[in-house]
């Protein structure tokens, strides 16, 4: 009778672990995952943050500046500036030149925001950025003065692909690699240039106020991916903004 009843007892022990063990991993496991999706997303966050930050510091008026794809330079003559925001107000030092451009993907940012992170496959980490700042109806980089009419200047929210980054952070597919002539200049739906201000940070005598969004990305293949309820693929974003801070 003894032995019928341990052998009962080991049964029964049996099937409840087989019951509770595959629950009993099915959270643990997903804990961790999410633990490391979190972490991840402090990574991309942080890339952002540095993104936005380096641009800041290395403005228009930097030896190197990382540039908007709007020059803050006078319009070259006989260049017709068309609306919109194709006039700057020549803001720009005479040392001003084109260092950390959006055409060449913003290589000096871009290195410093992926060695900012740890963890994660830097190559895979996609940097962006673009300028807002004041506009009239046919100039960027015009702050509101005590000369200007009322209404005639207004704050103009920079877009990364068509999408406000700051609202509504576009998807990572990534950064749009089909725009391989210079990146997030232009929506390629609309054709809208995605910034509204240059990289400078003052004129003479006076703040322009412009800003600068940092923009980073990172595709996340979750380990044990499509395993019961755990996504395939997640898209970590993050967008930082900063004011662009004059350099002596």
């Amino acid at each position: 009778m003894t032995r019928r009843i341990r052998s009962q007892c080991r049964g029964q022990a049996l099937v409840e672990l087989a019951l509770v063990l595959p629950l009993f991993v099915m959270v643990l496991f997903g804990i961790i995952i999410l633990g490391i999706g979190v972490f991840y997303q402090q990574q991309v966050t942080n890339a952002a943050r540095e993104a936005a930050r380096y641009a800041s510091v290395n403005s228009g008026t930097a030896i190197c500046p990382i540039t908007s794809h709007l020059d803050p330079r006078p319009a070259p003559i006989g260049i017709d500036p068309t609306p919109p925001f194709r006039t700057s107000t020549g803001l720009a030092p005479q040392s001003y030149y084109p260092c950390d451009t959006a055409d060449s993907g913003w290589p000096n940012m871009t290195a410093v925001a992926r060695s900012r992170v740890f963890g994660l496959n830097q190559s895979a980490l996609n940097i962006g950025a673009c300028w807002s700042g004041y506009v009239t109806s046919s100039q960027y980089d015009a702050p509101p003065t005590a000369l200007a009419p009322p209404g005639s200047t207004t704050w103009a929210q920079c877009t990364i692909d068509g999408q406000d980054p700051t609202l509504s952070p576009r998807p990572c597919d990534p950064l749009n690699a089909s725009d391989t002539s210079c990146i997030h200049c232009t929506d390629t739906l609309n054709s809208v240039t995605v910034d509204t201000a240059s990289d400078i940070s003052e004129g003479p005598g006076r703040s322009v106020a412009n800003t600068v969004t940092g923009y980073a990305c990172y595709l996340w293949t979750p380990p044990l991916a499509g395993f019961l309820v755990i996504p395939r693929q997640v898209v970590l974003h993050a967008v930082i903004t900063e004011p662009i801070e004059r350099q002596q």
